[in-house]
Parts: structure tokens; C-alpha cells; sequence
């Protein structure tokens, strides 16, 4: 392993500047040349590329977004674009491949890996949605969180004072984590997600059950699912149900921007040094990651195949407290 190179692909997560800086920092600890490839996969297959070194990653660190740039390229899930994808990595003379991304990122690895013979692949995970299978916590996904909070405290004073019904919808199109954890740091009163199908009936009755005992407001975290907007949708539906004032809240990509807190760059760190050390030591095909505190590997393909499930324990506490 001489000469490795780094990419973020997908969506941007805060912390993905800390993980290239490790990344830098570890590589170049261990006498590694490092390049960094610019957009993602559509990068990849261009040969678009900058030199990385100490002074590329100075000052980094708390910044949001990633320096490298990324992007979805529809051309990688064809198989001549990651052809193309692995003969440019071969011009670059790449041993390794370090891919800070998210489910499709670690996909089109897995694909890469099967239609060509190509330098070592290593994942690490970076998603504010934190759906990626092989990881407690991805990348991203707390600063995303914190900005959840955030609003919803801020909406709760104008929903008390108005004696309102909110429906915040955040982001989490297959996952339910940013809205579970959002919800019980925010107090919420009602939780839509993904992985459960929901009544507007009985969410209704659980509200007027609530306003009927003193309550002079309600929050509804909503995780925007397959449709960005449904929180609309849920509203008017409700509003047969109840004679109450409600305003829906959409925080989209505001949740993706931002310096990124404390345990994304201090995640991001750990987990970019990790990756380096995982192509020095062999390994490929794989994602590092954290489970239980501890280092985890775990092959890409898993990574996408599996689907990773909530945590229960979150959302009976989530159950209870809502009362």
C-alpha cells in the first residue's frame, strides 16, 4: 500500500471534513502518498482530482458540507461507466480507495469490486439519516439531530403561546432515526416514521386526549418518508379529526448544513484514521464502523443488503414519555 486515495459520494453530512482530515493525517503519518477525487463516483470516472496534503486540510475540521465535493452519478450504475471508473483508478495508480458515503456509495462499490480487479475499497459511513447497516451512528447524523432539536424547541414557545398543533417534518426517507431521537430530546408528543404504519384516527384521539388533560400545545415529528411534504398531507387529514389550529414545519436540507458537533467530528476522526489502518492491514471490501463502542468491519455488500433496524428500546421510552 503506497498511494491511496479518498472520496465523498451521495449526500453531504457534517463531519465528512473531519474524516477526510483524519484520513490525510493518517495517511501521510504512515509515509502514504493521498490524493483526494473531487464529485464522487462522477470524479471517479472523469479522473478529477486534488493533491492532498497538511495545507489542503488545514482548518477544516468545523466545517460543514465536504471539501472534496460530491455527487450522484447515474453513469457509475452502468457497467462501462465503472469501466471507465476502474481504469481511471488504475491511471491514478491508486492502491486504495477510502469512500465516505452512504448506502448507494457503498453499493456502487460493491459492483465496482465485481466487474473489475481494482484497488482495496473501504467505507466509512456518512449519512444524517444514520440508515446504514454495520454502524450504531453514521456520520452527519448527530449535528442533524441537534438541529432537529433545535427547532422543535424554538417551535414549542410559539405552539404554546398559540395553544397549537405542529407537524415538523424532518428528514429520513427510509429511517425513523432522526425523527425517533428528535422526538424524544423535543418533548414530542406524536412520532411519524417509516417503519410503522400510521392512523390518523387514533393519533387524533391521542392529541385530544392530551389537550383535554391541560396540555396547551402538541409537536408531531414527522420523518418525510418516499414523499418530502407529507407533513401537509397528515395535517389536513387530522383536521377532520380535530377543531384545532395546526402549521406544518418542513426543515429539509437545513439539517444537512452547519459545523458539525463535537461527536460527528470526533467520529468522523476516529473512523477516517480506522479506515487508513484497514488498507494497511489488508482488509477490503468493507465498511468500518462503531457497534457498541467498539470498531466494527463489515462487508459492503451487508452494508446495503441489510436493512438496519430501530432501536426498541428508543422507541418504548419514546411510548412512555409521550404520554
Amino acid at each position: 500500500m503506497k498511494r491511496i486515495g479518498v472520496l465523498t459520494s451521495g449526500g453531504d453530512a457534517p463531519g465528512m471534513n473531519a474524516c477526510i482530515r483524519a484520513v490525510v493525517r493518517a495517511a501521510l503519518a504512515r509515509d502514504l502518498d493521498i490524493i483526494g477525487i473531487r464529485r464522487g463516483y462522477t470524479g471517479l470516472i472523469a479522473g478529477d482530482t486534488v493533491p492532498l496534503d497538511r495545507t489542503a486540510i488545514r482548518n477544516v475540521i468545523h466545517l460543514g458540507g465536504t471539501i472534496l465535493e460530491t455527487s450522484r452519478s447515474p453513469d457509475f450504475y452502468t457497467r462501462d461507466g465503472r469501466l471507465r471508473a476502474a481504469a481511471s483508478i488504475e491511471r491514478m495508480g491508486l492502491d486504495g480507495l477510502i469512500l465516505i458515503g452512504g448506502e448507494g456509495t457503498f453499493q456502487g462499490a460493491s459492483l465496482l469490486a465485481a466487474d473489475a480487479d481494482t484497488a482495496a475499497l473501504v467505507g466509512v459511513p456518512g449519512s444524517i439519516d444514520n440508515d446504514i447497516y454495520g454502524t450504531d451512528y453514521c456520520i452527519g447524523f448527530d449535528t442533524a439531530a441537534n438541529c432537529a432539536v433545535d427547532a422543535i424547541d424554538r417551535i414549542r414557545d410559539t405552539a404554546r403561546s398559540h395553544e397549537r398543533l405542529f407537524f415538523i417534518e424532518v428528514m429520513g426517507r427510509e429511517s425513523g432515526y432522526l425523527a425517533l431521537e428528535g422526538g424524544i430530546a423535543g418533548g414530542a408528543e406524536e412520532l411519524v416514521i417509516p417503519e410503522e404504519e400510521v392512523s390518523v384516527t387514533q393519533m387524533s384521539e391521542r392529541i385530544r386526549g392530551g389537550f383535554s388533560i391541560g396540555k396547551r400545545s402538541a409537536i408531531v415529528v414527522v420523518a418525510e418518508g418516499e414523499t418530502p411534504g407529507i407533513s401537509f398531507h397528515l395535517a389536513d387529514e387530522v383536521k377532520k379529526h380535530l377543531d384545532l389550529d395546526s402549521r406544518v414545519v418542513v426543515l429539509g436540507h437545513l439539517q444537512r448544513g452547519g459545523p458539525p458537533t463535537l461527536r460527528d467530528r470526533v467520529l468522523g476522526s476516529l473512523l477516517g484514521v480506522t479506515a487508513v489502518e484497514a488498507l494497511l492491514d489488508g482488509r477490503s471490501g468493507c465498511m468500518v464502523g462503531e457497534v457498541r463502542g467498539e470498531l466494527a468491519y463489515t462487508p459492503l455488500e451487508e452494508t446495503w443488503q441489510k436493512k438496519k433496524p430501530l432501536d426498541e428500546d428508543l422507541r418504548r421510552v419514546f411510548t412512555i414519555l409521550s404520554d
